[in-house]
């Protein structure tokens, strides 16, 4: 699923579009046991709890594709009769009215996620009849021809309100605050069938991760049984691997930096598109090559690839570029430049030693104080004069 796929669900959580039929919630504390099931019509829940409950499946469907959001494909065998996906669709076709595949989910879900505290498993049943689209892209609400019925599942994590102090309007007092459970934003979930190309694609689903980092194997393999896809920071570590064995110990500031301009401008060039832009082998040799790595280092670039990131691998360029920060450390010094201009920041060679070199104007600021780098004409001269009078 690409961006405007994934928005054109997200519109469907408000009153007015509304698809959701029905929603099942289980509580689960601590030690991994059931404390409260319900399920019920969605639409018979109150206003206001209506609305938080768009806002937990609005953040389920949020946040970068490829990082957050990740499309994951079922293999062969996990689309065989008792594999995940028949169990998924045996769910989703029960509209969630079956109670003995409810408590087999549950039962599915508590066994696979990693999680030590309390958490609020929420599922629900949606059918969204698809709008069709004009040549010029309108929506045309009276030419559907599609129904795309779907399930959407929310882990939120349930915690402790903080402690505190609190007025009490009745007894006109300040008391202590009584503190309640509160079901935080989700942590993970996902969306089955996937909504490829504005259609249902029973072969796909949409996993959401909040931390990228964290995408938990063991629940995707256990629950989904889709194929595990290379995470964003796994992403970003085998770049930086490739990086440093293809340009080895002698690699330069200048070229690092050319890479890091080149994979942000193509970023740019490619920001309208709905599909995340993915470098595969070939794309991102073209990158080194732009960028004025030497063609001697580019002769192990294929090896290289392979090696780190795998043969048919394709890198998301918003996963392995950095388009908010440009940092250059040492073991005593950070220095943060604006990615716009990290061409500020060269190397030279002073009295025999490397130096980074930073042109500044005439004043920069320490700690907020603004400071002068270059000392005026009459301060000159009035040390001078006071040096004249000491001696």
């Amino acid at each position: 699923m690409n961006k405007k796929e994934i928005l054109e669900i997200r519109k469907q959580f408000t009153p007015a579009n509304c698809a959701i039929t029905r929603i099942c919630g289980c509580y689960v504390d601590h030690e991994k046991e059931k404390k409260m099931e319900s399920k019920e019509a969605f639409l018979s829940l109150p206003e206001e709890e209506a609305f938080k409950y768009f806002d937990i499946f609005k953040k389920t469907l949020s946040g970068t594709v490829g990082k957050n959001m990740l499309n994951m494909e079922f293999p062969i065998d996990a689309e065989m009769p008792g594999g995940t996906q028949e169990f998924l669709l045996k769910l989703r076709n029960s509209k969630l009215q079956d109670d003995m595949l409810l408590e087999e989910f549950y039962d599915k879900v508590i066994s696979a996620y990693d999680y030590g505290e309390n958490y609020y498993i929420i599922l629900i049943h949606a059918m969204y009849d698809i709008p069709g689209k004009s040549t010029d892209g309108m929506e045309m609400f009276d030419a559907s021809d599609e129904v795309y019925e779907y399930l959407l599942m929310s882990i939120c994590p349930v915690s402790l309100s903080k402690a505190g102090l609190s007025y009490n309007a009745e007894s006109n007092c300040i008391q202590d605050r009584i503190r309640d459970w509160i079901v935080d934003m989700p942590d993970k979930g996902f969306l089955f069938p996937a909504f490829n190309d504005r259609s249902t694609d029973l072969h796909s689903v949409l996993y959401y991760t909040k931390k990228s980092e964290d995408l938990q194997p063991e629940m995707i393999d256990q629950l989904l049984g889709t194929k595990m896809p290379m995470s964003a920071d796994t992403q970003k570590e085998s770049f930086k691997m490739l990086i440093e064995d293809t340009l080895g110990e002698d690699g330069d500031y200048e070229t690092v930096r050319n890479i890091h301009e080149t994979l942000n401008q193509l970023i740019e060039e490619h920001k309208e598109e709905p599909e995340p832009l993915a470098l595969d082998l070939t794309d991102m040799k073209k990158v080194f090559e732009k960028s004025g790595v030497e063609a001697e280092k580019m002769e192990s670039f294929d090896r290289n690839f392979v090696e780190n990131a795998g043969e048919k691998a394709s890198l998301l360029a918003t996963n392995i570029a950095e388009t908010r920060k440009f940092q250059i450390e040492t073991p005593d010094i950070i220095i943060k430049v604006n990615p716009e201009r990290a061409d500020l920041v060269e190397t030279r060679i002073i009295d025999g030693r490397r130096c980074l070199v930073i042109p500044v104007d005439d004043h920069i600021e320490v700690n907020g104080i603004d400071v002068q780098t270059i000392k005026s004409k009459d301060q000159e001269k009035e040390r001078e004069t006071d040096q004249e009078i000491y001696s």
